[in-house]
């Protein structure tokens, strides 16, 4: 990298303010800055117009910084002494050259209202404030960041183009209107919301069939991928729907209706009874799709609290319509929706992706674009899958692939040290005291019980993950 050369420009206000730009000059050359001060370089009987001009207009002149005090402005919105001549050659060549940064104030005084000095053409333009000496070393490293064009914030390089967006012919699914209105009845807490929701969630439900995808000549793995990626901007719509009614509802009466949204889901994910020659995998987008929207739904409602509306969803048992005729239980529990996608494993080994956990990977992809921090979903599928191993159910908490090595408690654990914090949380293990749960965690300890595993010797660990030892120990 080479050393940038830079003019100062400033006036001569007093000594103790010439001392403060000498300073400010030698800092700057002492850091790899060619400064060009007139102290040094303005010789005895050399034409100081001329030296202004040169050093404004040189080309090899790449910074000017021009030291503003009160003195400053005055000299150089009158046009008076050197500082007014410096103006005009300034002036014009931050006019004419709006695009360009060889320019920067900085600025060492302010006014009554606290607002920098500036001469008038500056006024619109990006000030360094060095007023207050306390911030003097930041201020430093921020006009050195300038000098040398090394921000402190870099734009990141554009990424790929989503692919539900670069699509020629997207799926479009009727449910943008009939969203909007019942985001304005939540909002507003309007008697028929409930209603609206219904419709809404009826839309979304009843729109899938759009998704199902049909046998084609190419990779049914680069099929499935497509089809999740096509479905993203709905995702969107229910991931906004999911937020409104965590901070604008409490009656039990709209998880009630998610309940039955969920179970509408349920037939996508199995075969068609019209269907007589399939492949397991031929319903993975639809696995993924529902398992997803599934995941969401209890990471909001455990981000936002609402412990109860959480517990309903677990609690309940999900119908399922030919579970009875093939000799099964009609109600299903809530681990109906953790999906096994051989697909995405196929399309691991296809690849030689190497990764640990296709569809973890696709979630954390995904919550990037949705807005929505990946550890709630972790910390999501943590409950889920604690609340399963409670009650002898199977959750594979496929994210945990990314807490393998945490150390900490997810959040609501952490919080849940103090007992009545503890007390709102418990539901959601179905737990009433921590001792309830010594007989999971001595199955842990003593190897009866296998926990979750990706790595040789690395798998999830749930005493550090819930911080066992700390819940409910404080007030």
């Amino acid at each position: 990298m080479n050393n940038p050369k830079l003019f100062i420009s400033y006036s001569w206000s007093s000594e103790s303010h010439e001392e403060w730009v000498l300073n400010l000059a030698t800092e700057l050359r002492g850091a790899g800055v060619d400064v060009i001060l007139d102290k040094w370089d303005l010789k005895k009987g050399h034409d100081a117009i001329a030296f202004m001009e040169r050093m404004v207009g040189d080309p090899e002149i790449k910074k000017v910084i021009m030291i503003v005090d009160k003195h400053y402005a005055e000299k150089a919105n009158d046009r008076s002494g050197g500082v007014g001549t410096e103006t005009q050659i300034i002036s014009k060549e931050v006019y004419e050259k709006q695009q360009q940064d060889k320019f920067v104030a900085v600025s060492v005084e302010k006014d009554e209202q606290g607002k920098p000095y500036s001469p008038i053409y500056y006024k619109s333009r990006i000030h360094i404030d060095f007023s207050d000496s306390e911030k003097y070393g930041e201020k430093l490293e921020e006009l050195l960041r300038w000098i040398f064009d090394k921000p402190l914030y870099v734009k990141p390089e554009l990424g790929k183009i989503p692919e539900f967006i670069d699509t020629e012919n997207p799926i479009q699914l009727s449910t943008s209107i009939v969203f909007k209105r019942t985001l304005d009845l939540l909002k507003n807490n309007k008697p028929n919301a409930l209603g609206s929701l219904n419709e809404y969630l009826e839309s979304l439900a009843n729109g899938l069939e759009k998704f199902r995808i049909a046998p084609s000549a190419g990779e049914f793995d680069d099929a499935v991928i497509k089809n999740i990626d096509e479905f993203f901007p709905y995702l969107n719509e229910f991931v906004k729907m999911l937020l409104i009614i965590s901070q604008y509802t409490s009656s039990d009466e709209f998880v009630v209706v998610l309940h039955k949204f969920f179970e509408r889901l349920i037939p996508y994910t199995q075969r068609p009874k019209k269907v007589t020659s399939w492949k397991d995998w031929d319903f993975d987008n639809f696995k993924f799709i529902a398992y997803e929207l599934y995941l969401y739904t209890m990471a909001i409602f455990l981000k936002y609290e609402k412990f109860h509306f959480a517990n309903y969803l677990m609690e309940q048992r999900y119908y399922v319509e030919d579970n009875p005729d093939n000799g099964r239980d009609a109600m299903e529990p809530y681990d109906i929706f953790v999906p096994n996608l051989s697909s995405l494993e196929h399309r691991n080994q296809r690849l030689m992706l190497r990764r640990l956990s296709p569809t973890a990977d696709l979630v954390k992809q995904r919550a990037e674009l949705a807005g929505i921090e990946f550890r709630y979903l972790m910390q999501a599928d943590f409950v889920l899958f604690m609340r399963a191993e409670i009650g002898n159910q199977r959750w594979w908490p496929h994210t945990l692939v990314y807490a393998a090595r945490q150390y900490s408690a997810f959040e609501i654990f952490a919080r849940a040290a103090s007992r009545k914090y503890f007390d709102k949380v418990k539901v959601v293990l179905n737990i009433k005291a921590p001792a309830d749960l010594q007989p999971l965690i001595q199955s842990y300890r003593d190897g009866s019980r296998n926990l979750p595993r990706w790595y040789a010797f690395d798998a999830v660990e749930p005493l550090k993950l819930m911080g066992y030892e700390k819940l409910a120990t404080l007030p």
